[in-house]
């Protein structure tokens, strides 16, 4: 074998693991440690027995076996094997064992004590995937309490040494130099938003794909040589980005695109691997697979798109989505990397040096945004009741974890003290996520004594194929699932017609092996696409959908949250559907994958699920509310019927929300109380809008502001039970509330008192020079009367008001009301700008007096008598 830089490091790492019991290498891409670390541990004189090495990815352990087995001068199977899902590779003579994530875990569960395991070797773990983290943590309470002899080593190229080395009780950090040659790194000139932003107002930049595709043909023109390894977020950038490089030479010299993911069977993975056999240069478009373990031959230029995709789950809906995100720091460079393991290389980013810097260090960890049943099953099984007391990186998070127990609860795994039901062990067991392995495992119960072995055979069918990448185009096909289970059926005739005929296959195999785990033999009949609602109903109870009213296919899931269907779907008129593939997305999530359903499979599966109840809600729809005796399945509105008897504090409850939704303007509210709100914000200091008044200090009321209630709109939608829910009586609409009950619901709410404080500090009303009562306005900016010029004639003092006194706006008009002015000082008024409104009212009021000094004249309302 020739030398490889880890062998330089081999002799620290064996001597800690021989004394310490565990270790942390840190070992960069090319450095080898995926294929010599595993044999120098089986080689070590405390190896009684064989050597796991956990894997996160199945084309990662085939691969790792196979070039370990060969360096031994073996074939997988001898000296190194692998299990992975589906399929096993090894013998009696096997020392080294590479496994798959899962794998791992089912190992632990079915003996703790991991007889004949000498060593854990956990590879690439600062991927952070959930079932690494939680191999880790089970691995390291088993060496604990049960096997101190047991070896756990952690290593990765970019791996967060302190945190690893801590989480094993302080092991010790080796690192390797590694063998990785010189990458340049080519980074963009301006940056993609930049481009947009400079485009012309309205169009849209370019694709991902058409970037990405750009950004190749410039590597093959300044790089005459070598594979180009090209790193996207998924298959659909892969085919699309395929697509545009069809163009691509195909003579001499040619150029060979080669798609690489999880979802090829191996043995197309395994061409993607190899140097083309009739030596073109190759552009090997690829997923993250690529970015680790892996050594893709002949690659010295790397294509970073600088996307990465990851699945997310909300915990209170369980829905989860995809989301593309810009890749990490330590991503980037992993896949960096790729350009020098076999020679200097250069890496093409598709983004600048300055957008670098706002990467994040880290990918987030699968634990903190991903679906946590499997590990709150997992979790129950071996026993641990408190997640934090386990040696995981990351704890997984408290609200998605109790949602995931909620569930396994609902689906019998759990008892009510939160330990494993022997039902909950066997779905543990299933090679399956526990939806579907309780699908599978509750298939047989007919309790008629009827056949269950077709049920059975559909619900392995349903199982695999929720499992695997969609075998037809859902552009295409739509969301009914029996479209892909006709496919099944016959794969070569769906092939024929555009079906992914491997997927197909694969989907089988996998049908085939689900069967086995369940021991039911794969040969027989299969019940009809008919049962398939039914049968996935078991697996999610929670995505039973009812149509909502209206045109558009829109459904209310029995968990509550509403989702949406293509229009043309072919199940777009169904009443009911079973929506077992459903992406979360604003406003309505989207459905993907459906199962035609209907209530009488629904009252047969949760009959004692479903409720009668009486309920008042705010119906927005109708802008009222509805008070109905209900028939309910979780969300679902089956039947409803009027509650006529309906009492008045539950419609009233009803009636709040209603306000809540429209709002407190939407009142009827009556001069009085409207006036009395406006008076006591300005007594608050302030303004109708909410911002705070100008006031100086010492006009501030500060003794009753201090004591007076916020009366604005948002303060009052917050605590409408308390002041006006008890004054309703059964009113149905927010318009119909009488004003007398929000004057009376207001003036309950200040008491008797403050409304006399608020009487004296702001009164309602001016009293004129006439004696007349003049409305003062304080919804405006500023206390303000409106009032005739001639009322105030004799006035010279500028009328005021509160306490300290503040002066009145006056709002000036004409006999006709028009304003003519607006002044805070009336007396600088009448000694300033009276004699040109003067002149012009005498011309357009010749019968009203008008007289030249106004501050010393009699008000009055009266024109002259006539001939004067």
């Amino acid at each position: 074998m020739q030398p490889l830089p880890i062998d330089e490091a081999l002799p620290a790492l064996l001597s800690a693991l021989e004394t310490g019991r565990v270790a942390v290498l840190a070992a960069p891409p090319g450095a080898g440690k995926t294929t010599r670390v595993p044999p120098a541990l089986a080689a070590a004189p405390w190896a009684q027995g064989r050597v796991l090495m956990l894997e996160p990815r199945r084309v990662a352990a085939r691969a790792a076996a196979e070039r370990i087995a060969a360096e031994a001068g073996s074939t997988p199977g001898g000296f190194a094997g692998y299990r992975i899902r589906g399929e096993t590779r090894v013998g009696p003579e096997t020392r080294v064992e590479v496994v798959t994530e899962g794998v791992l875990t089912r190992m632990l569960q079915a003996d703790p004590e991991l007889d004949g395991i000498a060593a854990i070797v956990f590879d690439e773990v600062h991927e952070r995937s959930i079932h690494a983290d939680l191999g880790l943590a089970l691995a390291r309470e088993v060496q604990e309490a049960l096997r101190p002899d047991l070896r756990l080593l952690a290593m990765s190229a970019t791996l967060e040494t302190a945190r690893f080395a801590a989480l094993l009780g302080g092991a010790p950090v080796i690192e390797s130099a590694g063998r990785l040659f010189p990458v340049e790194t080519r980074w963009l000139e301006r940056s993609v938003q930049s481009v947009q932003h400079s485009a012309a107002r309205g169009t849209r930049g370019p694709r991902l794909e058409d970037r990405t595709a750009a950004l190749i043909r410039q590597a093959l023109a300044d790089e005459p040589a070598g594979d180009i390894l090209v790193f996207l977020p998924g298959v659909g950038e892969i085919t699309w980005v395929s697509g545009l490089l069809d163009d691509l030479p195909s003579g001499r010299p040619s150029i060979a695109v080669v798609p690489l993911h999880g979802s090829l069977p191996f043995k197309q993975q395994r061409m993607a691997l190899a140097a083309d056999p009739e030596g073109r240069r190759r552009v090997v478009l690829a997923t993250a697979i690529a970015e680790t373990s892996l050594t893709v031959e002949g690659v010295r230029v790397v294509v970073d798109a600088g996307r990465a995709r990851r699945a997310e789950t909300d915990p209170a809906t369980g829905l989860s989505r995809l989301v593309t995100v810009p890749v990490s720091r330590a991503e980037a460079e992993q896949r960096r990397g790729r350009a020098g393991r076999l020679g200097p290389g250069i890496c093409y980013r598709l983004w600048t040096r300055a957008e670098e810097g706002a990467l994040p260090a880290f990918a987030p960890p699968e634990i903190a945004r991903t679906d946590l049943a499997p590990l709150a099953l997992e979790l129950a099984v071996w026993g641990a009741e408190d997640a934090a007391a386990l040696a995981f990186p990351d704890p997984p998070p408290g609200p998605a974890l109790a949602e995931a127990r909620a569930l396994l609860a609902r689906l019998g795994a759990l008892d009510p003290a939160g330990g494993a039901t022997a039902h909950g062990r066997a779905m543990a067991r299933f090679p399956a996520h526990p939806r579907l392995a309780h699908m599978i495992l509750r298939a047989g119960d007919a309790g008629d004594g009827a056949d269950t072995g077709p049920r059975l055979r559909l619900a392995a069918r349903l199982a695999a194929l929720l499992g695997e990448k969609d075998p037809l185009s859902a552009g295409a096909a739509g969301a009914d699932i029996g479209r892909r289970l006709q496919a099944l059926n016959d794969p070569a005739q769906a092939g024929r017609e555009g079906a992914d005929r491997a997927a197909l296959e694969r989907i089988l195999a996998e049908a085939r092996r689900l069967l086995a785990a369940a021991g039911i033999k794969p040969e027989g009949s299969v019940a009809p696409a008919s049962e398939a609602g039914a049968l996935l109903a078991l697996a999610y109870p929670d995505r039973i959908a009812l149509r909502r009213p209206g045109a558009r296919p829109r459904y209310l899931l029995a968990q509550g949250r509403g989702a949406a269907l293509d229009p043309g779907d072919a199940l777009a008129g169904a009443r009911m559907l079973l929506a077992w593939d459903v992406a979360d997305a604003a406003p309505d999530a989207r459905i993907r994958g459906a199962a035609f359903f209907d209530e009488a499979s629904l009252r047969a599966l949760y009959g004692s699920d479903i409720a009668s109840k009486r309920v008042a809600h705010w119906s927005r729809r109708e802008g009222r509310v509805v008070a109905e005796e209900q028939e309910r399945y979780g969300a679902l509105v089956l039947e409803a019927r009027a509650w006529r008897d309906a009492d008045a504090e539950t419609l009233g409850r009803a009636l709040c929300e209603g306000i809540r939704d429209l709002g407190p303007d939407r009142l009827a509210w009556p001069k009085g109380a409207a006036s009395l709100r406006a008076r006591v914000a300005w007594l608050r200091g302030v303004a109708p809008e909410g911002e705070p008044l100008d006031l100086p200090r010492q006009a501030r009321q500060s003794g009753l502001a201090d004591r007076l209630p916020d009366l604005g709109d948002a303060a009052l939608a917050e605590t409408l039970e308390d002041w006006l829910l008890p004054f309703l009586s059964g009113e149905m609409r927010v318009e119909a509330v009488p004003g007398a009950v929000l004057s009376a619901a207001l003036d309950h709410l200040l008491g008797q008192d403050l409304i006399a404080e608020i009487a004296r500090a702001a009164p309602t009303h001016f009293e004129t020079p006439l004696g007349g009562r003049a409305a003062i306005d304080y919804a405006r900016a500023e206390p303000t009367v409106t009032i005739r010029v001639q009322e105030l004639f004799g006035v010279t003092e500028h009328p005021q008001v509160g306490r300290p006194p503040r002066p009145l706006l006056l709002e000036l008009t004409s006999p006709a009301g028009r304003p003519v002015q607006t002044t805070r000082d009336l007396p600088g008024f009448w000694a300033t700008s009276y004699a040109d409104v003067r002149k012009d009212m005498r011309a357009r009021y010749p019968r009203h007096p008008w007289p030249e000094d106004p501050a010393a004249a009699a008000p009055t309302r009266r024109a002259k008598p006539r001939g004067t």
